[in-house]
Formats: structure tokens, sequence, C-alpha cells
């Protein structure tokens, strides 16, 4: 009697993910109009929003980072800034400050560029520490104290920084606890050949389209609480840990080979995103139910910048990628 239930309450959950799911395929289709290719980039911007996380890009300049985000902005009817990082940013430059009014004698609140639903934080790693953490402080707590007043900030809020893997000149490379906080770290790759050459025709001709507004800011919100009724069997939960406790633990997974490799292991907050990404990425593929698939589709994307990788690892040319396809390829599937 009690599987006939499940099989019942998993069934109209699946419905209920179908038809609020169905804003996804029109999203994609016209971010399209101007990304061409990216679907990868594309699907974790959307994972980001759905899961109201923030999201870490890391590729060369000129790959779309920027119009993806801004044109998920126009498509999504949302506000957009963009903050350019360099050395001498301010914390108040991001978040905001007090000013002085004369005419009325008394000080004025300014707010910063971060208050916007879809904040592009350029070259996040080009700014001294002091900017990086008022911006993760605000990602985290999604709110500003500016004086003595606290803000909400606007619902959806999706931060999606870049850097770039290139250039270390100059630069103040994330601490491992700010990383934590980004959802995923995702790395993007050149296009191919054929999507290259549609770039650079629809550059050369100027022809870019003008993105309409497909999906309401209440779709989206109403999509973020959707999103927590996917269904996750104890299976799925079992392999998520699993998947987690073998980056702290390889010894106990028949992994001792990886010991020597890994400093430290993904923080709870990886069981929790990797969790919620695969819930999002099964709603994104417009299903009520997580499979395993979903969980192997963003494992890497959530667990890359949470594994702390030895010198020894560094040696011999291991990174944190090679770590988890190891450890996804030894963990049981359910």
């Amino acid at each position: 009697m009690e599987a006939t239930t499940i099989t019942t309450d998993i069934r109209s959950i699946n419905e209920k993910i179908e038809r609020e799911s169905a804003f996804i395929d029109l999203l994609v289709s016209e971010m399209n109009k101007n990304i061409v290719g990216q679907r990868y980039m594309i699907d974790r911007l959307l994972i980001g929003l759905l899961g109201q996380g923030h999201i870490l890009l890391e590729g060369v300049p000129g790959l779309a980072k920027t119009l993806a985000i801004n044109t998920l902005s126009k498509a999504v009817h949302g506000s957009f800034s963009r903050i350019q990082f360099t050395p001498d940013l301010l914390p108040a430059d991001v978040v905001g400050t007090m000013i002085y009014n004369i005419k009325e004698n008394d000080f004025t609140i300014k707010k910063g560029p971060i208050f916007a639903n879809f904040v592009l934080a350029d070259e996040i790693n080009r700014a001294p520490a002091k900017v990086q953490s008022a911006l993760l402080e605000a990602m985290q707590e999604k709110q500003v104290t500016i004086g003595e007043t606290t803000h909400k900030l606007q619902k959806p809020f999706l931060v999606m920084a870049t850097q770039n893997p290139v250039e270390q000149e100059g630069t103040y490379p994330l601490p491992e606890a700010q990383m934590d906080r980004f959802m995923l770290k995702t790395v993007i790759d050149y296009p191919k050949l054929e999507e290259e050459r549609l770039v650079m025709r629809q550059n050369l001709f100027g022809k870019t389209a003008t993105i309409n507004p497909v999906v309401s800011v209440e779709q989206i919100l109403r999509a973020q609480e959707t999103v927590k009724e996917v269904y996750m069997d104890e299976k799925i939960e079992k392999y998520i840990l699993d998947i987690i406790f073998a980056t702290r633990y390889p010894e106990q997974f028949k992994l001792d080979s990886l010991k020597p490799f890994i400093s430290y292991g993904a923080s709870p907050r990886g069981s929790i995103n990797l969790a919620l990404a695969a819930k999002c990425y099964a709603f994104i593929k417009r299903r009520g139910y997580v499979i395993p698939e979903d969980v192997r589709a963003v494992v890497i994307d959530v667990l890359r910048h949470r594994i702390g990788i030895t010198y020894e690892a560094e040696a011999e040319n291991v990174t944190s990628v090679d770590i988890i396809n190891k450890i996804v390829n030894e963990i049981q599937v359910p």
C-alpha cells in the first residue's frame, strides 16, 4: 500500500514539475538568439538561478560570459548590473555608501551595483580581499548593511563571477573558504568550429537579436520553490553522501591511491549543493525525480573547487577533476 502511495506521489510531482518547467525551453531558445552553442554554460546558469546559488565561471576572454548573463537578465525581465573588478576598487563601490546631502543636512544612502537580480562580477580575482569579502558576504546573507541600515537584496539574486585562468599577475586568488560559497565552478572551453563560424558571421553582419522578456520574476521565484519538491530517493541521498565522504576518507572506499593527493575533502556545503544541483538539473530536464545521471552531470561543477589538492598531486599533474572522476567511477551507482 505504501509503495502505491509513493508511486502516486511521484506521479503527481512529475506532472507538476512538467507543468512548472515549461518555461525552461522558452528561456533557452530566447537566449540562443544571441548565444551560439554554450548549452553547458546556459544549463549551469539555470541551475544557479533555480537553486538560489551563485556561479564562478572560468575561461579565457571572449567566450560570451558577460553576454550570457546579460541575455538571461533580459529574457527574465530582471535587472542587471556589471562590476568590473580592479585593484583600486573599494567595498563601497560594490555595496553602496552614505552620501551627505547639503540641502537636507542629512546623510542619504546610495545603493551600489549589488542591488540587482543578476550581478556580473567580472574578473573577481582582480580586486583585493576587502572587496571580495564584501561581495561574498552579500551573496551569503542576501542582504547588505550600509551605515546602520540593513537592506534585503532583490529576489531572484544571482551572482556570476568570472576569472581569467591565464593571467596571474596582479591578481588576488580567492581563498578556499570563499570559493566554497559558490554553488558551482564552471570551466568554459572554446566553441566548436561550426559554432565559431556562426558567431563570426553574426558579428560581421552586426546581427544581434532583440531579446524579449519571456519569463517573469514571479515564475522564477515559483520555480525556485517547486525545485525543492523534486523527489530524491534515499538511495540517491546515500550515493551523494558516498561521493562526498570519498573525498574526505578515500581509504574507506578502496581508493587508497587518492589519499596522498587530497589535502582536504568537500565540506557539508558540498553535499547540500550537490543534492540541490541534481534536483535543479532534473527540473531543467522536466523530471519530477532525481536519477543518478543527474548527480553525475553536476558533480564536477559542484565539487571541483571544494577539494584541496596536495603538492604531490600538483607534481604529478593530478587535478581535483581527476580525483572526482576516479571517485565517481569507483562509487557504486544505485
